[in-house]
């Protein structure tokens, strides 16, 4: 049941979904406008990934990573995202502190998909920024015997900030800033009745080179919050990202540079993607 869940998800999602930007990971404050549709599907390749839980290190490639928004009213949308399958090729072994059920030098499991609602709370006017709220979960697809998902089921909220400056352009602004601050509720993999929370953060940049070409940036990831060490499988992570956007038609394509910024973010790696954009279902 637990591999089926996901599919499962996706299908019930397909029929009226909408796409983040990608290929950034920061949240807009933006909701999806009832009754259009569009969906993206991206692939990642991480260089030297690191699963502290497991001890694995590697190269990892996210195959298939969707994200969807479904609307429900003008300012409410259900969101749901992750990656179909996680491929790792691993470069080195360390300690493991889970027993691990795989041979070989390779590893794949499914990610652990995250499910969210996101409410606009105030629409964006001339002197003042949109806000909104995000609160989801991590559900627990991964399987740790794998040595790549923690299994653990994850909480968070966000606080979300968006301001476009500049004149507007087939709907599109010359400059589209937006930040992401809140907290995460991570399970230690390893301690019963222990938990970490963690600060959730996320600023992101998209500038109209074209009325086709977008310049994309951010810098997104989440910190640990404790004096002392994280708990195993919880520890600071992120992620500085520089790409770009190109617009034909009812499609956007995208690709992006990805740069770690603690030692346990994978050191480099890229990312591709592309988002189709529906007429509108229903008015």
């Amino acid at each position: 049941m637990k591999t089926l869940a996901p599919t499962i998800l996706l299908l019930l999602f397909t029929v009226i979904s909408s796409a983040q930007q990608r290929p950034l990971l920061t949240d807009d404050a933006e909701t999806v406008e009832s009754g259009s549709s569009s969906i993206s599907f991206g692939t990642d390749y991480l260089n030297n990934a690191k699963f502290p839980l497991s001890g694995l290190k590697g190269n990892l490639t996210r195959f298939a990573d969707i994200r969807m928004r479904s609307a429900f009213g003008s300012n409410f949308e259900l969101q749901i995202e992750g990656a179909v399958q996680n491929f790792l090729n691993i470069k080195t072994r360390g300690t493991s502190r889970v027993p691990l059920s795989f041979t070989g030098s390779s590893t794949n499991d499914w990610d652990d998909f995250i499910m969210s609602a996101k409410v606009r709370l105030f629409n964006e006017s001339k002197s003042a920024p949109a806000v909104a709220l995000k609160l989801g979960y991590q559900m627990p697809n991964s399987d740790q015997s794998k040595g790549i998902g923690t299994n653990q089921i994850n909480v968070f909220s966000k606080l979300i900030v968006q301001k476009k400056f500049g004149d507007v352009v087939e709907g599109t602004s010359k400059a589209n800033i937006y930040g992401n601050l809140g907290l995460g509720i991570m399970n230690s993999p390893l301690g019963n009745f222990s938990q970490n929370d963690v600060v959730l953060y996320g600023i992101a940049g998209i500038f109209r080179m074209s009325k086709r070409v977008n310049l994309a940036t951010e810098i997104n990831g989440r910190m640990n919050t404790r004096s002392g060490a994280a708990p195993v499988g919880t520890e600071s992570v992120g992620q500085y990202r520089l790409g770009f956007q190109l617009k034909a038609a009812r499609f956007r394509f995208d690709s992006a540079a990805i740069f770690g910024t603690t030692s346990n973010s994978p050191r480099s790696g890229i990312t591709f993607g592309v988002t189709y954009f529906s007429p509108k279902l229903f008015k």
